[in-house]
């Protein structure tokens, strides 16, 4: 009975022992054993792995690409145009014994740091030497891939890689907005004036071009109306002249009462002749013809 009381324990303790000397490394990770703060092991493949119990410790390392965005930061191009910038960088742990050396207990949080400055740092020596306009152009491709180049080998000495370096965001300042803004509402405000001054001019060559129409056509119009007025007019006086050789006399005696319709029309005029005048032969003879006239 005493003999159990004292195995239970030290069975249990046994166990501990045994699983706190065992360490599982995921497949999306490597590991290292520290001995007092000392590398003594890389474990690189995934699976089951031992330690000395209570000496050793193991540290985990992602061993997957990870993503790195940096701090938006002022740029000043070879234009002395300021320019806002960030980027977003991808590297990856290549050398787990020289990374832990760098980094220290900091691991990937102080990695992160150190790369922060270190492609901050290259991102002003690249766009530093270029104008603002390339930042803006298709040699921005170009541009980064120098950024990565020189990051990366800064870098190197971080047991690290980097992957890759893209620039995210390229604006001007804030206070560079405002006047940057106002100079393009004027280039767009001048090539509207543009635009309208040459809308209205083909307005007023239109207008012209319709005028000239107009007046051409109104002419053309007038002509014609002319000619035949005047056709008119020479076939009305033939068929009075027809007519006035077959009948005199109806001819004289339908002119006299057009006479005295436009002479006994209402109105204030006062015509003042003599009773005997030949104006009334057509009114004082009988059956509407002069007295003294015999029938025909």
């Amino acid at each position: 009975m005493m003999r159990s009381v004292f195995l239970i324990p030290a069975a249990v303790i046994v166990v501990a022992v045994a699983l706190s000397s065992v360490f599982i490394v995921d497949e999306r990770e490597r590991a290292l054993v520290l001995q007092f703060g000392q590398v003594k092991q890389e474990v690189s493949q995934p699976g089951l792995g031992f330690k000395i119990p209570f000496i050793q410790e193991v540290v985990t390392y992602e061993d997957r690409i990870l993503g790195l965005p940096t701090q938006p930061i002022e740029v000043t191009p070879s234009d002395d145009r300021r320019l806002v910038v960030d980027a977003f960088a991808r590297w990856r742990i290549t050398n787990l014994v020289e990374f832990r050396e760098a980094v220290g207990a900091g691991g990937e949080a102080q990695a992160r740091m150190r790369l922060d400055s270190i492609i901050t740092a290259a991102i002003r020596e690249v766009l530093g030497t270029v104008p603002s306009t390339s930042v803006l152009s298709e040699d921005r491709q170009s541009l980064m891939n120098q950024i990565r180049d020189l990051a990366r080998r800064e870098a190197a000495g971080l047991g690290v890689e980097v992957i890759d370096v893209r620039l995210t965001r390229t604006d001007l300042p804030v206070q560079n907005l405002e006047a940057t803004f106002a100079r393009m509402r004027a280039e767009r405000e001048r090539e509207a004036a543009d635009e309208i001054g040459r809308g209205n001019e083909a307005a007023q060559r239109v207008r012209a071009a319709a005028d000239r129409s107009r007046v051409e056509v109104t002419s053309d119009a007038q002509k014609k109306a002319e000619v035949i007025r005047g056709e008119a007019d020479a076939e009305r006086n033939r068929i009075y002249a027809d007519a006035f050789g077959k009948d005199p006399e109806f001819f004289a005696f339908t002119r006299s009462l057009t006479a005295y319709e436009r002479a006994l029309q209402g109105g204030n005029t006062s015509v003042v002749i003599t009773p005997d005048s030949a104006f009334f032969d057509y009114l004082n003879g009988e059956g509407g013809r002069p007295a003294g006239t015999p029938a025909p």
